[in-house]
């Protein structure tokens, strides 16, 4: 029976079982296993190998996904990215880790966008390099440098590239996509979350670049899901979210985004405020309607003022009707 959990072993036979088996589970070691989870709690998730089942600790496990059921339901091809059914961004219930844990595993995914005029940042949704940062970083921009923090042995090593097309933008909700080109790395990416999970006075934390401090994390709490600030609604947290901060991931202890990082009162401390992760998702599932057009740099929906008056003479005095 030892042999039976022999690594090499075991993936061939997950493997050779996998039409019958529903999730996959990704351990911290980059192994994947695709299994039938038949227990999930905060120490350990319980699979079944169809012969026996495979209990691993909850903090070896980095994510856990449910495929789709056919075929026809399975992800495209990268080539297809740009196809509007497409689902760019990634979603898996994860561990509940410490701060520390969570930017160790996840920070390569946040990274710095740079202009002519400023800087800002943003994180990666997916391998192929598509990324999400707030419009106002990129707004009137056409030169957009994006800075990829990698690990290396002594540290984090920036890797700068210089072909950035934009993909969607939406002024009004401040938020932008865009995806880095000319490029066959893969790259290290984030996860998002749901609103439904977040509660006011959930812990969350902060990675960005504020004021050029590159990879600078902050911590705070929910001050509340849904705060309406000029017709829009925000997540309002303590973390501290400072110029350079904008477009930045505002995580969850889980490690999934719950929102984006856009804007703060510099001299007020504790009140800052992150777009919630489902605009995020709507605004990315209808990039189409949002696309950007080099030709046509206005393109996308964009709210049209009323006509002003035609007649600009005084209005009548009003008169009190007679009574009979």
């Amino acid at each position: 029976m030892k042999d039976l959990w022999n690594p090499t072993i075991l993936v061939v036979t997950l493997a050779l079982a996998a039409s019958l088996l529903a999730e996959r589970v990704v351990l911290t070691n980059g192994s994947e296993l695709t299994a039938e989870i038949l227990k999930s709690d905060e120490q350990t998730v319980v699979l079944d190998l169809g012969f026996s089942a495979l209990s691993i600790p909850r903090d070896q496990v980095v994510a856990m996904s449910e495929p789709a059921k056919e075929s026809g339901d399975q992800t495209p091809a990268a080539n297809d990215a740009d196809s509007p059914d497409w689902q760019l961004y990634q979603t898996f219930d994860l561990p509940w880790r410490t701060i520390a844990q969570n930017a160790r595993q996840y920070g390569e995914g946040v990274v710095l966008v740079k202009t002519p005029n400023g800087q800002g940042s943003g994180f990666i949704i997916n391998p192929q390099g598509y990324l999400i940062t707030n419009y106002h970083v990129i707004a009137r921009e056409t030169r957009i440098t994006i800075v990829v923090f990698s690990k290396t042995g002594t540290g984090f090593e920036q890797r700068h590239y210089k072909k950035t097309r934009i993909v969607a933008m939406n002024p009004f909700s401040d938020l932008a996509l865009l995806k880095i080109e000319e490029t066959d790395d893969e790259f290290q990416y984030v996860y998002l979350g749901n609103m439904s999970e977040i509660k006011t006075g959930d812990q969350v934390f902060a990675i960005g670049n504020p004021l050029g401090l590159t990879r600078t994390v902050s911590q705070g709490i929910v001050s509340t899901t849904n705060r309406n600030f000029e017709g829009q609604l925000y997540i309002q947290t303590t973390t501290d979210i400072n110029p350079g901060n904008s477009g930045g991931p505002l995580f969850n202890l889980k490690g999934q985004v719950v929102g984006v990082t856009s804007m703060g009162y510099i001299y007020l401390g504790g009140l800052n405020f992150a777009i919630p992760v489902d605009v995020v998702k709507r605004f990315i599932e209808n990039r189409d309607a949002y696309a950007y057009d080099e030709d046509n740099p206005n393109a996308g929906y964009r709210y049209l003022q009323p006509s002003s008056r035609s007649n600009h003479s005084t209005p009548p005095a009003s008169v009190l009707p007679r009574l009979d």
